[in-house]
């Protein structure tokens, strides 16, 4: 809105009253027709001597009325919209009924807050402090007590439209001059940005000619990728950083002026001829593998780029080096650990197929030996067998412990039981110059505890203390008891409340520092000489104990030895102990009516357990794999009793397929699974599915036939189990 020198445009006032005579009144005082005389003389009272004509006294004001605020509002939003605004607003407090003076003016600045008002009242409806409270502090409007003077209302309203009219024209002018400061700092930031690109080029330019203190500061002082400048024909350091003196273990003294061969920095010096020809033949060398050796004689495995420079007018090589030596150590870690994936996948498929033949083995060396009247030279020939047997038994599953395939079988059991079975193995493995001590505590409580992964814990633990134990010295394997309580749980960071049986296998070997206490149990870390350990031993250990819900603690000081503690919680469950029953002997036959399918790959086995059953009286139907059985089962009349299946088979349908399609028709068929190594029977972390019936490979005669009776005569074989898997514990 353009503000000019028209009076008429600066002068217009709205008068919002619901009183008729205010608004006469307000006219006679601003537009009079009569006594102009007297007015005259008036304002000559208030502001002096006045020397103008008549028609130039004082501007003429056009004066609108509104009689409620709605009304006044309308009025006023019209003359915005004709670009004709009111600069002045008589406004009356109270306008009964409808808005009242305050919440009038409240609605007409929400539109137009440049609007001076003249608030005329009484003061009996609103004191000074409501009409803040409800305006606000604004310096846009005044009070004009009624009865009011007229020259009152005439001086205000001089001087109000006076202040609207510099007010907008001060806003104009500040547009005008924000306008300008804009378009001047849009001059001056181009200019400074001009100036700032030269000075940028300036300074480069200074940089490059400056030398050595700008190129040490910039260029590698505070690089942590160790660099160096080397100069190109005499093969000097001429400056290095702080990560490159770190890396070499010299200071930056022992460096400068030498080089790398003078230094024996390099495990290969050949590698300096090397990669100055490639830097002839390409001008720069990139990634150029290098080992250097540390003054202490640590040897780093590093890549090496140099890039020609100019220093002044000598050529010189800027020289980094990335030290690549945990990355190797990584990949050999991948490597290794790839390696020992396929070893035990090896592991499990021998344990696997040797299972097979150790069951045929046994079994028929027993068949044989339960015929009467045999000769001693005979049956002791037999025994050997099913004795060797039985050691090769031990070995494959010794083969499924190494490749972490085995199948887990938690159950109460004792570790002094565990330990004593174990002993006179564990000092053939410590060899003669270490002597074992095994002291176990009387009545020691039961865990709930794979025994298989148990033993593999304290061998470990024992090959741990041989080998920290060269020279030789003692090796104490001890058995107690401990209640961990609320005091005890901060000595325990991994600790829980309970009682729990502590397992401790302390060794007066090297020991161990803080710094390899801290990793002891990390994968493929190991303090032997490359090619002598795998690093999995103790973080086997660590994996095991905690997969058994307990924890590790270890004490230990370079020359002090080192102490193992594994505390295992203790179980309330009871062990279930079986009738002994002799080596070889069969169970007497008895005649048994039930039908039972035997489904095994292994053409030899499965003619085995075919006569051993029937033998017992059953009726059995054999398939070579699950296609075959589906066939059978379709073609046979006959109810089918049991399902006697191995896990492992060919042509895409396993001993569980197989029997999941079975159960699907006949709810009630009973199943009994035998594996020699099934990775569908384990889960979360390696135990056994729950609920799955199982006799594991080998077994012998008399495993089987309990484990088939067992089968057969429980109601709900294939229900949902907590104690176990049926033909486990036969």
């Amino acid at each position: 809105m353009q503000i000019s020198g028209n009076n008429q445009a600066s002068h217009r006032i709205l008068v919002i009253d619901d009183n008729a005579t205010i608004h006469a009144d307000i006219r006679k005082i601003l537009c009079p027709v009569e006594a102009e005389t007297a007015l005259l003389e008036a304002e000559s009272q208030l502001f002096g001597k006045v020397t103008r004509t008549r028609s130039s006294v004082r501007p003429q004001f056009r004066i609108d009325s509104a009689y409620q605020g709605k009304e006044g509002l309308a009025m006023m939003e019209k003359s915005l919209a004709d670009g004709d605004p009111y600069a002045m607003a008589f406004v009356d407090v109270r306008m009964p009924p409808g808005w009242d003076g305050i919440e009038t003016i409240r609605h007409i600045w929400n539109r137009y807050p440049e609007l001076q008002i003249v608030i005329c009242s009484a003061y009996s409806d609103h004191s000074w402090e409501d009409i803040v409270l409800n305006l606000g502090d604004s310096d846009n409007f005044v009070i004009l007590k009624k009865p009011f003077d007229n020259i009152e209302v005439l001086q205000l309203a001089h001087a109000l439209t006076k202040k609207w009219v510099v007010t907008k024209q001060a806003s104009l002018r500040l547009s005008e001059l924000d306008e300008m400061v804009a378009r001047q700092t849009a001059k001056l930031t181009a200019a400074n940005e001009q100036l700032h690109s030269e000075i940028r080029r300036r300074e480069q330019t200074e940089l490059e000619l400056q030398g050595s203190e700008h190129r040490f500061a910039l260029a590698f002082k505070a690089s942590a990728i160790p660099m160096g400048i080397m100069h190109a024909s005499s093969r000097v350091y001429l400056e290095v950083n702080e990560s490159f003196g770190v890396l070499a273990a010299r200071t930056r003294e022992e460096i400068i002026g030498k080089t790398s061969n003078e230094l024996q920095l390099l495990a290969r010096p050949e590698d300096c001829d090397n990669a100055m020809d490639e830097v002839r033949r390409k001008g720069r060398v990139r990634d150029f593998s290098c080992r250097i050796m540390a003054k202490g004689g640590e040897i780093r495995e590093t890549l090496i780029s140099m890039e020609p420079v100019v220093l002044g007018e000598e050529a010189c090589l800027l020289v980094a080096v990335l030290d690549v030596t945990e990355q190797r150590k990584l990949e050999s870690q991948l490597r290794q650990s790839q390696k020992m994936d396929a070893i035990g996948q090896l592991a499990a498929g021998v344990a696997h197929d040797f299972n097979n033949l150790l069951t045929i083995i046994h079994g028929h060396a027993s068949l044989q030996m339960s015929r009467p009247n045999m000769d001693e030279q005979t049956k002791h020939s037999l025994t050997q067998v099913k004795m060797a047997a039985d050691r090769a038994a031990t070995l494959t599953r010794q083969l499924l412990a190494f490749s972490r395939k085995q199948v887990m079988q938690p159950r109460p059991m004792s570790l002094n039981e565990s330990i004593l079975r174990s002993q006179a193995m564990l000092k053939r493995l410590l060899g003669e110059t270490i002597t074992l001590d095994c002291t176990c505590a009387k009545e020691l409580p039961l865990v709930f505890a794979d025994e298989n992964s148990m033993d593999q814990v304290i061998m470990n633990l024992v090959v741990n203390a041989r080998d920290a134990m060269a020279q030789g010295g003692s090796l104490r394997i001890v058995t107690d008891t401990e209640t961990i309580g609320a005091a005890d749980l901060v000595r325990h960071p991994e600790a829980r409340l309970g009682e729990f049986v502590r397992l401790s296998v302390i060794d007066n070997g090297c020991g161990m520092d803080t710094s390899v206490l801290a990793r002891m149990f990390e994968p493929f870390f190991t303090t032997k000489a490359q090619g002598k350990g795998t690093g999995l031993g103790l973080s086997t250990v660590y994996g095991i104990v905690k997969q058994h819900d307990g924890w590790v603690e270890v004490e230990s000081a370079p020359g002090l030895g080192t102490k193992f503690h594994i505390y295992l919680a203790v179980t309330e469950k009871t062990r279930v102990r079986t009738h002994e029953t002799s080596l070889f002997a069969i169970e007497p036959m008895t005649e048994h009516k039930e039908t039972v399918l035997v489904v095994e790959d292994e053409a030899v086995l499965r003619e085995f357990v075919t006569t051993l059953l029937q033998q017992q009286g059953y009726i059995v139907l054999q398939a070579a794999d699950g296609l075959e059985a589906l066939q059978v089962c379709k073609q046979t009349v006959a109810k089918i009793d049991l399902l006697l299946t191995d896990m492992v088979m060919p042509n895409g349908i396993s001993g569980a397929k197989l029997a999941q399609q079975m159960l699907a028709r006949r709810k009630d068929l009973k199943v009994l699974y035998t594996s020699g190594y099934s990775q569908e029977l384990m889960e979360n972390s390696g135990r056994l599915v729950v609920g799955t019936n199982f006799l594991p490979k080998p077994f012998d005669v008399n495993k089987l036939l309990k484990a088939v009776r067992r089968c057969l005569e429980s109601e709900s074989p294939n229900a949902a189990r907590t104690t176990g898997l049926i033909g486990v514990e036969v």
